[in-house]
């Protein structure tokens, strides 16, 4: 990793500083920088972790970053929080669902304490009831977590991202389950979403059901019906994608979040 791919955390903060009255306080999570970053990758992890913030902020939220680029001192600290937001990033290693160590097509960023830091947050803000929202390998982990496992390399990409010498991220139309969170959310079945990944759930974890799937079935989207967790495999925090859909998204986890705020202050 050169130094020109490395991320700080000062090139993600938002230029707007949160409300002084912040309607909840929101964990995000993210590795800013992991192995195999370059140039381009890590330009995508500024935008896509910027982006994330900045609608955190717009919708009157505090946030504390958790950067998993560095061993967590206590990954039980986001149970403090009023949510959690997992954010994307590299793979997970292959060992936590069972592919072979080193039997990964098209691995990159594979980084396995970041992983168990990761579904240690996880599991310590389910345990404590917070509202949890996963993007692409947030919502990997979170399936990781439940027993669930993941595709190490989709052979045909083709809807899912862009070739060789082509940009990574492109359209995708993704069909959402009628009666699921993520469509009242969102008031569509039928939605374009950002996508750039190679890798996605394949068999779901305990207690999660899929919301949403794209036109060959690979699996784009999860919940667990008896508390607010959802995943999604596209990138909502992609500026190029909806606005719209990105503030319908963040507006449940932030509704979700307010919720469990108040609860704890009875």
């Amino acid at each position: 990793m050169t130094d020109s791919a490395f991320v700080t955390v000062e090139s993600v903060t938002p230029k707007q500083s949160p409300s002084a009255d912040p309607v909840a306080h929101v964990a995000v999570l993210v590795s800013l920088n992991f192995p195999d970053m370059n140039a381009e990758t890590a330009a995508l992890v500024r935008r896509f972790t910027a982006v994330a913030l900045q609608e955190l902020v717009e919708q009157g939220v505090s946030y504390e970053l958790f950067d998993t680029s560095e061993p967590l001192a206590d990954p039980a600290l986001v149970a403090r929080c009023d949510g959690l937001l997992m954010l994307g990033g590299g793979d997970v290693d292959g060992s936590l669902y069972g592919a072979p160590d080193g039997d990964v097509p098209n691995s990159y960023g594979v980084d396995l304490r970041a992983d168990h830091d990761g579904i240690a947050a996880a599991e310590a803000a389910v345990a404590d009831d917070l509202p949890v929202l996963g993007i692409c390998r947030g919502s990997q982990l979170l399936n990781v977590a439940r027993g669930g496992t993941i595709i190490p390399d989709i052979d045909d990409f083709g809807l899912h991202r862009g070739g060789p010498g082509e940009e990574m991220f492109l359209d995708e139309e993704i069909l959402l389950e009628p009666s699921s969170r993520i469509a009242r959310l969102l008031g569509n079945e039928r939605i374009t979403v950002r996508s750039g990944h190679h890798q996605a759930v394949d068999r779901i974890g305990r207690g999660l059901v899929i919301t949403a799937r794209a036109h060959d079935g690979i699996v784009e989207g999860f919940e667990d019906p008896d508390r607010w967790l959802v995943g999604v495999q596209w990138h909502p925090e992609d500026d190029r994608g909806s606005a719209e859909d990105r503030r319908r998204l963040f507006a449940g986890f932030v509704e979700a979040c307010v919720a469990r705020r108040a609860l704890t202050q009875r």
